[in-house]
């Protein structure tokens, strides 16, 4: 199968390392970085690629943008991988348009296009006859959107809860362990690389209301927004607010939940007994989904990482070629 990708950061190029590791059948046709891209028919030879891109900091020829990789290469699978805009969802969005438009699956990370306009591109996708898949947008390496779709076929999601931002998560397991401060915990955050130089739309929750869009619109087809969605963040917890949950055996994690029979939509520090399924330490995620015939199912894992979102691309790549292969 023949793919090309737009984005060249830790996820683009952890998807180029997996491809050249492993003997999928995968063959890189076009790529982009912010700088340049790349087309070659034949393949590309990804080994000089992620040289050149360490070397020089760029992938290609300056004169290409990634504009003419969805336009005018050669590939059945765009993968669409660059940074996200939660405002205004672009470049991406157009970029995943216009690849649709010539027939072409779609497989991206980028949870700006997937939160903002889902039934728009899964429509015109259906329309075109194509794939538009995004399991990467929530949970890293937890495969959450084919549980949903295949695993639990038949059942009714009743409701939704996780934790959906492992840099929070990684702040409230530093902040109980060691009693530091929130301060203290970001800054062990930043110099793990598990928290941005601005961690404003981690702590906020912001990303987490944003997979929380993801998920409900994918689970309940409704239209919900950002705005829809009640947001507290974890950067006003203090040390005794820890400590007191402590006292009772308990915890505090930052909790998305979607629950649309009683209304609740929102994302917001919670006191959890440490034995809840929910509690898991570190960077981690986990989300729980109760269903009316198998009860409540909760999957655990990498909630970011360069290969961890690369194995979840690479897992919706390959299911588009096995359908396809069966002619759906």
């Amino acid at each position: 199968m023949r793919m090309a990708i737009l984005g060249m950061g830790s996820v683009g190029r952890g998807i180029l390392e997996l491809i050249d590791e492993k003997d999928l059948g995968l063959t890189v046709t076009g790529l982009a970085d912010s700088k340049s891209a790349l087309v070659d028919k034949d393949g590309i030879h990804i080994e000089e690629v992620l040289a050149a891109k360490r070397e020089r900091g760029f992938c290609g020829d300056k004169s290409l943008s990634a504009t003419d990789i969805v336009e005018r290469a050669d590939y059945d699978v765009l993968i669409e991988v660059t940074p996200t805009d939660a405002r205004t969802g672009e470049p991406a969005t157009g970029f995943i348009k216009k690849a649709i438009a010539r027939g072409k699956h779609v497989v991206t990370s980028n949870k700006g296009p997937v939160a903002l306009h889902y039934a728009a591109l899964q429509g015109m996708a259906h329309e075109h006859g194509v794939a538009f898949r995004y399991e990467a947008t929530v949970g890293g390496a937890i495969p959450i959107m084919h549980t949903l779709q295949h695993g639990l076929a038949g059942n009714r999601v009743l409701a939704v809860h996780g934790i959906l931002n492992g840099t929070c998560n990684f702040i409230l397991t530093r902040m109980a362990a060691e009693n530091l401060t929130y301060d203290q915990a970001l800054l062990e955050a930043r110099e793990m690389g598990y928290a941005e130089a601005d961690p404003t739309y981690d702590v906020k929750g912001t990303d987490a209301a944003i997979k929380l869009v993801i998920l409900s619109n994918t689970i309940w087809k409704r239209n919900v927004k950002l705005e829809d969605v009640e947001i507290t963040g974890i950067d006003m917890l203090t040390t005794d607010a820890l400590r007191l949950a402590e006292d009772q055996h308990c915890t505090i994690r930052l909790i998305a939940e979607a629950v649309p029979d009683r209304g609740i939509l929102k994302v917001a520090p919670r006191v959890l007994p440490k034995n809840h399924p929910l509690v898991v330490d570190g960077s981690l995620n986990a989300i729980t989904l109760e269903t009316d015939m198998a009860g409540e199912i909760t999957l655990i894992g990498k909630g970011a990482g360069s290969r961890e979102t690369a194995s979840a691309i690479i897992g919706d790549v390959l299911f588009i070629r096995e359908m396809h292969a069966r002619g759906h």
